[in-house]
């Protein structure tokens, strides 16, 4: 029998949880992906079940569980979604949404109107391969996770093609299935290399500036990492999506902290049961955290066990105010953190 670790904890405090799995209307499932406006909402994309068109959607809230409603639908169609997979929202409000069975970016008003789309599949410059992270700059450049072709692809806010960087390599530059994009205060792009267990720095041109993290479970080591967050002090956020936490470099890739998650109830969640009060009152005898003898210390062994934990963190995002929200597709809910005061 093996002990799993603890995670070192005090840089985050947990504040809420945000969802409820539900295939329609106020709720997420399966969510991949998240971004805050500067209004406090909140865009959750929804991903569904594979080859499962109901529960494809784009859910809108805030963090204190007001709902605003939905928009997109399964479909091919303008505005529609077959695999969503990212989303950022620029200074002006627009929404991005990637999409990677259609090799695509749709972009929407902030109520969720369609009002344009670009890209197309293939290998050339400003075609796409199953994309899936997004993130902007301060003059509304889109970095898009170009995951199949192994690159990074830079385009401007009305889809035309800046530039691209990266290709299939485990050398500094080089990218294997890129997932997660952020970009810092000063411009510089980072990338969650998925598969290459690290996380690199890249100037707004492509230059390559660190790499951060190797392969494993330990400090600063990563197994499949799926997105990255850099708050304004330079400090770096990593949902590790293969080892089920979140990791905190400095500025430096230096370890900071772990976390494995602390959920409690949403409002959502809350309100269901209060009504289900069968439900309601199961779950108030259960014991949601069981002592379990792990006979392989695996980290999703834990994190499927323990409702609390994050369960495949796909995406994880900063608002405004420094508030981290991690998403987590397989416990359909978005748990909210800040830096400890």
């Amino acid at each position: 029998m093996s002990a799993i670790e603890k995670p070192k904890t005090g840089f985050l405090e947990y504040v809420l949880t945000v969802g409820i799995s539900a295939m329609e209307g106020r709720g997420c499932y399966v969510p991949v992906d998240s971004a805050i406006g500067n209004d406090g909402v909140l865009y959750v994309v929804n991903r569904s079940q594979v080859n499962v068109a109901r529960g494809v959607r784009v859910t809108m809230c805030n963090a204190e569980g007001e709902y605003f409603g939905t928009f997109g639908s399964y479909g091919e169609g303008d505005g529609q979604f077959t695999s969503p997979s990212g989303i950022a929202i620029d200074s002006q409000g627009r929404i991005y949404v990637s999409d990677e069975h259609l090799h695509r970016i749709s972009v929407f008003d902030a109520g969720g109107r369609f009002l344009s789309k670009f890209g197309a599949p293939g290998t050339q410059d400003g075609e796409l391969d199953t994309p899936s992270g997004l993130a902007l700059d301060s003059q509304d450049n889109l970095y898009v996770a170009d995951t199949y072709n192994n690159r990074i692809q830079k385009f401007t806010a009305d889809g035309q093609f800046q530039l691209s960087f990266g290709s299939l390599d485990d050398g500094n530059g080089g990218l294997n299935l890129p997932w997660g994009v952020a970009v810092d205060a000063k411009q510089d792009v980072y990338v969650a290399d998925w598969g290459n267990d690290r996380i690199q720095r890249f100037s707004p041109d492509g230059e390559h500036l660190a790499t951060f993290g190797t392969s494993g479970d330990g400090d600063g080591e990563f197994y499949r990492p799926s997105g990255v967050a850099v708050d304004n002090d330079g400090f770096i956020y990593v949902s590790d999506w293969g080892n089920e936490r979140v990791l905190v470099l400095n500025s430096e890739g230096g370890f900071v902290t772990s976390v494995m998650g602390d959920a409690t109830l949403s409002k959502w969640a809350a309100n269901f049961l209060s009504i289900n009060v069968e439900e309601g009152a199961a779950r108030s005898r259960a014991n949601l955290e069981p002592e379990i003898d792990y006979f392989v210390p695996d980290s999703h062994e834990k994190s499927s066990h323990i409702e609390k934990y994050f369960w495949a963190p796909a995406s994880i995002k900063l608002d405004g105010a420094g508030r981290l929200y991690v998403t987590e597709s397989n416990r359909h809910r978005i748990q909210v953190y800040k830096r400890a005061s």
